[in-house]
């Protein structure tokens, strides 16, 4: 007879928006104990397993603390009302909580006031609606509005009515059916109410239950933590109201995104201890990192960290449905996990309504270092060099198309091209010569597309390199100082003579723009203090526990493009609160970098 041995879930807390799967063991009637489902439509040995979920709704509302999403809250800022910032981040569980996020949660009311004074009635499309109003700041609560603590629609899980399925009169509860699968998304309806899930055998005969159900009981559940939105900055200082590049974008312009976003066979919780098992679970990651993707409206969009199966069956089909193609190169071998499903690589996304595919390059430093060895390693040695510089990373590079003409130059007929190269340089730190050594491949790569091609060229990714490391160096300033530290690493000699180590292409670092900024406001020194003044470069892109610092770039040809504008740079103290990167607000330990940019009339030669 089929039986359930063991029922668990895969998170101790549900939340909005975030399928949950439970782990069901069963015992087949041959005996043998198997996690794969039976359903109704392949019996074995003619029974099936049925499931349904609860929703445990009680007389009494329960509002959730903003900042402990397992606590109940006690505490509302009532400023946070009257500024119509989310209700949902307005609640806390003590005044305790309330007083030790003030640093950040001060940030809100300042943003919102900024808003308000920038765009008048505006504000409200940039923090949303709300129908709550009081005065004062801090006011106590034992209830909230479920309404207003929705984030998401969430997603329906089948035409399944929606009826009370038995009620408790001592303890005030109502039990209503809202699934009748074994997997099940959480809605805004689910806020704050615990879930029930069981599972029982059935007799596909009789179609009667063989025994009592068997059934396990959720937290309450959350709504998604949604991160505070980052506002797109003009160079020249001027604040768009909110995040629209389809509105915002003038005719001829176009914008990039660059984003490692965490593969998740990375984010463990030895890694992140700091970071709630919940919000590293890929289920809660991949729809906050979809949102926050999406919501940036970027006519190009180059990732790193992109597992091949979550590109295949998560990024590929949910960023075509808004308008994007793919192109895709994963890493060449099994390096961390040995599971070929699990290899990450770079993706790139382009809108289709604004480029076309023309080519494709696929860069794989193994093949490039098996050529360098052949070439100028001893035969003896050539084991021990490849060992070396076998880092398994590659780069893509796509030639894009414009179809917003190239109007305004001096040849209008001329076809607009666009090369962007999107790489993950992951080398430990201590190779640095095989870190310079891939970053000098890729741009004399690129140098031969640019020789081929009068076109305008974007760098982006992840490079694991600070400013003022060498790998920078070259990028920023087409050569590496021969008497930087950087070069007295090079035991297989690769990196000599130091003079070969240029480029000819004006690559200039999007972000240092910033620094070139004038003009005097609220948005504008937030951004210089957000800049190190030093090198020109953010503060930080990465931020863990124990590193923080400038390692993801998007660099460009100056020569024929100009930057517009530039997504605003977070604060480290903001990220603090949640000790680092990731959190439940921020779904990677790197920050997104998005570049509005321009292309300059060509001169005639």
């Amino acid at each position: 007879m089929l039986s359930v041995v063991r029922v668990h879930l895969p998170s101790e807390i549900p939340i909005v928006g975030c399928e949950i799967t439970p782990y069901v063991l069963l015992r087949l009637p041959s005996g043998i104990v198997s996690t794969d489902d039976v359903p109704e439509a392949a019996p074995a040995d003619g029974y099936f397993m049925r499931y349904r979920w609860y929703r445990i709704q009680s007389d009494r509302k329960v509002a959730i603390c903003s900042v402990h999403p397992m606590e109940q809250a006690t505490i509302q800022c009532l400023g946070c009302v009257k500024s119509k910032i989310p209700v949902a981040k307005s609640y806390h569980c003590s005044a305790k909580c309330f007083s030790d996020a003030w640093q950040h949660h001060r940030v809100l009311h300042e943003r919102a006031s900024s808003a308000l004074n920038e765009n008048g009635a505006e504000e409200e499309e940039l923090f949303g609606r709300f129908s709550s109003t009081g005065s004062g700041i801090l006011s106590t609560t034992g209830s909230g509005s479920m309404s207003n603590l929705a984030q998401s629609p969430g997603l329906n899980n089948g035409p399944v009515p929606l009826y009370p399925s038995g009620t408790d009169k001592n303890s005030g509860e109502t039990w209503y059916e809202v699934g009748r699968t074994r997997t099940y998304t959480p809605t805004a309806d689910d806020i704050g109410h615990v879930l029930r899930f069981e599972c029982v055998a059935v007799d596909a005969e009789k179609k009667v239950p063989v025994g009592p159900p068997t059934s396990i009981m959720t937290s309450r559940v959350i709504p998604a933590p949604t991160p505070t939105p980052r506002r797109l900055i003009q160079v020249n200082g001027d604040v768009l109201s909110h995040l629209d590049l389809d509105s915002q974008t003038s005719f001829g312009t176009f914008s990039v995104l660059s984003y490692n976003i965490l593969a998740d066979a990375y984010a463990t919780s030895d890694t992140y201890s700091y970071c709630p098992t919940w919000a590293l679970s890929w289920t809660y990651r991949r729809q906050n990192l979809m949102r926050e993707i999406i919501g940036y409206h970027a006519d190009i969009i180059c990732l790193q960290e992109v597992q091949l199966n979550h590109f295949e069956d998560f990024f590929a089909p949910e960023l075509d449905k808004h308008g994007y193609q793919a192109l895709y190169k994963k890493r060449t071998t099994e390096v961390y996990t040995g599971a070929p499903h699990a290899i990450d690589g770079c993706a790139t996304f382009f809108r289709r309504d604004k480029f076309s595919h023309v080519k494709k390059y696929e860069v794989e430093f193994n093949k490039a270092a098996q050529s360098l060895t052949d070439a100028i390693i001893p035969a003896a040695q050539r084991r021990v060099a490849l060992s070396r510089l076998i880092k398994d990373n590659v780069a893509l590079i796509a030639v894009l198309e414009a179809k917003f003409g190239n109007h305004g130059t001096d040849n209008p007929g001329k076809r607009q091209l666009l090369c962007v190269a999107n790489t993950h340089v992951n080398v430990h730190q201590d190779l640095k010569d095989v870190k310079l050594w891939e970053v000098q491949t890729l741009l004399k790569g690129l140098e031969k597309i640019a020789v081929s091609a009068d076109i305008p060229m974007l760098v982006c990714g992840d490079f694991n390199s600070v400013p003022g490391s060498s790998p920078h160096g070259l990028l920023a300033m087409g050569k590496v100082d021969q008497m930087h530290p950087d070069l007295a690493i090079d035991p297989l000699g690769i990196l000599r003579p130091a003079s070969k180590l240029t480029h000819q292409l004006p690559l200039v670092s999007a972000y240092s723009s910033f620094a070139r900024m004038v003009g005097v406001g609220y948005d504008l020194e937030h951004q210089r203090r957000r800049m190190d003044p030093a090198t020109n470069e953010p503060l930080f892109t990465n931020c863990t526990r124990d590193f923080t610092g400038t390692v993801d770039y998007i660099f460009y040809t100056a020569d024929s493009l100009s930057v517009e504008s530039l997504l605003e740079l977070l604060d480290e103290e903001s990220l603090r609160k949640d000790t680092a990167l990731p959190s439940p607000e921020w779904s990677s330990d790197h920050m997104a970098l998005l570049a509005e940019f321009r292309c300059k009339p060509r001169i005639r030669r």
